[in-house]
């Protein structure tokens, strides 16, 4: 989704825009996805070579292997492709599923904290976790996990939160 342009799954006021839009970081797939793949290239290797004999149980079995392959990669990479965080001007959402769908939302006005963390690893790869903190709880409400360029995310967010803070009185 390019930025500026809305998803289908929420829908934002006339004065309210997109500022920032993610999905978690490709490393999020995990090692499913080339597994997935690389065990469905073994299946189809066995079924092409067996095949050459006329189709047998061989063949029948390498072409099972390829399938349930794809389908381990098609799935993991389906998660991940429907796995969006926003920030729009005046709203937080959340949303994940493929057949049915999560979507979590918050108010920028109940944001009470947010901190990012990020492993060596996530330094590594440019990646880290932004939780926000609602008022009125301790735990977490809300994480993007594995967001890339967490700095970027939460720089927006952080512009956001100051455009909708209450006025502070003067010193």
């Amino acid at each position: 989704m390019a930025l500026g342009s809305t998803p289908d799954w929420f829908h934002i006021g006339d004065d309210e825009s997109v500022v920032w839009e993610s999905r978690p970081h490709p490393i999020t797939m995990g090692s499913e996805l080339p597994v997935g793949v690389g065990i469905a290239l073994a299946g189809m290797l066995v079924a092409g070579w067996s095949a050459t004999d006329g189709v047998g149980l061989l063949t029948l079995l390498g072409v099972l292997v390829a399938v349930v392959g794809a389908a381990v990669a098609v799935g993991r990479y389906l998660v991940w492709t429907n796995t969006r965080y926003v920030i729009t001007s005046s709203e937080l959402y959340k949303k994940r599923g493929i057949v049915s769908r999560d979507v979590t939302q918050f108010r920028l006005e109940r944001v009470q904290n947010t901190s990012l963390s990020q492993s060596g690893i996530g330094r590594l790869l440019g990646y880290g976790d932004l939780t926000v903190y609602t008022a009125g709880s301790g735990d977490p409400e809300l994480t993007f996990e594995r967001v890339p360029q967490p700095e970027r995310a939460s720089s927006r967010l952080s512009d956001q939160l100051e455009s909708v803070a209450p006025d502070k009185p003067a010193a």
